[in-house]
């Protein structure tokens, strides 16, 4: 009887242990002016770097910054379709505000969240 609940209680940990949930992959920007000031409206663009070692796949995304100047991008859907084997990505990012454009680059890795702020030029 022992034996028996000592198994069960094994297979039970096992399988929480093994349905554990992944953290997301989540790629946030952080748009502030020439002036440090947070950035409300940017849009931001992030492309896919298919010249990085390892080569990103092909990848384009648009958001805008929220009022707090940040914007984020979900990157399960990159990481689901890239495969198992690829875990981190390589991305371009390009932000307009107004009249004002720049750009940046970041790496995003699977199951992380990565940060990245750009700073738009005077």
């Amino acid at each position: 009887m022992k034996k028996l609940l000592s198994i069960t209680l094994t297979l039970a940990i096992l399988l929480l242990v093994g349905c554990a949930p992944k953290d997301p992959a989540i790629l946030k920007v952080f748009v502030r002016s020439s002036t440090n000031q947070l950035v409300y409206g940017a849009k931001v663009i992030i492309i896919g770097d298919q010249q990085s070692n390892p080569p990103t796949l092909e990848y384009v995304d648009t958001a805008y910054t929220n009022s707090s100047g940040f914007t984020t991008f979900e990157m399960d859907d990159y990481f689901n379709v890239s495969g198992p084997d690829n875990t981190t990505g390589y991305f371009d990012i390009l932000v307009k505000s107004n009249t004002k454009e720049a750009t940046g680059y970041t790496r995003c890795r699977i199951h992380t969240t990565s940060v990245e702020t750009i700073y738009l030029p005077n």
